[in-house]
């Protein structure tokens, strides 16, 4: 169906769209509006007029300024366009990726990963972003993880920061729980005693994250069978320290508390 009216007025002119942003600030000359985008007035004039049509924008005296409707427009708009930028910031990383663990709430607000960057190491040093995660993780003061992966150094690791008595708390999968305790019993025991941990187990989930106080990591499976171990979607700012610490707590939800093996 071919788009009409106001929809395609936004959505198909990126000039339209940016002139009732410019407006949404303050009025705005024909003058002032030609200067900002450095275009002629032949090139902006069609579209001002298009926009006063559609009851987007209004004259004032010499000036144009954003009408009630256009504000309104614009309060639902932007979000929009926010989440679309987001996608296509990392767009390869949410097409190639299976997004079916990640609740439906925390993708509805996707635009919370909006600062986030990917991390991808070459395959000659695959576990280069590793450097990156223990930096951040030494720099934290709360950390809360889950993992569907097993990675030979994080046993020792993550004993570290039990006697460091770092608040931590990790949920496992039931196959990655089943390595540890056989393999590493001991240093298991250590994270169980420490005062400021706790261990969770979960039947199954295809992703594996970190939200600290610092940063959050985020690694994907290409499909349920297939982990990617070489890119991570990392963010530091607020937003996305929120949106991994709700993930966390989704899946705490569905864990059970281990005490002792």
């Amino acid at each position: 169906m071919k788009s009409k009216g106001l929809l395609s007025i936004l959505t198909f002119s990126e000039k339209r769209k940016d002139i009732l942003f410019l407006l949404e600030e303050k009025p705005c000359t024909l003058s002032d509006i030609r200067d900002y985008f450095k275009v002629s007035s032949p090139e902006i004039s069609p579209r001002i007029k298009e926009m006063l049509e559609h009851n987007l924008i209004e004259k004032t005296n010499k000036s144009y300024q954003i009408t009630p409707i256009g504000r309104a427009i614009i309060h639902h708009f932007r979000p929009f366009l926010d989440v679309i930028e987001t996608i296509e910031k990392n767009e390869s990383f949410w097409e190639e990726h299976y997004l079916g663990d990640i609740p439906s709430h925390l993708l509805n607000n996707l635009i919370s990963l909006k600062e986030c960057d990917v991390v991808s190491d070459s395959i000659e040093n695959i576990y280069e972003s590793h450097k990156v995660f223990v930096e951040n993780i030494m720099k934290s003061s709360i950390i809360k993880g889950v993992s569907s992966i097993f990675i030979p150094t994080y046993p020792d690791f993550v004993v570290g920061l039990a006697k460091r008595e770092v608040p931590t708390s990790l949920i496992l999968t039931e196959n990655v729980f089943e390595k540890v305790r056989d393999e590493h019993r001991e240093k298991l025991e250590v994270y169980l005693k420490a005062d400021h941990t706790e261990l969770y187990v979960i039947d199954d989930v295809k992703l594996a994250f970190v939200a600290t106080d610092v940063f959050f990591s985020m690694s994907l499976f290409f499909n349920p069978d297939t982990y990617d171990p070489r890119d991570d979607l990392v963010g530091y700012d607020e937003f996305a320290l929120k949106w991994g610490s709700d993930l966390f707590d989704h899946y705490l939800e569905k864990s059970r508390k281990i005490t002792s093996i």
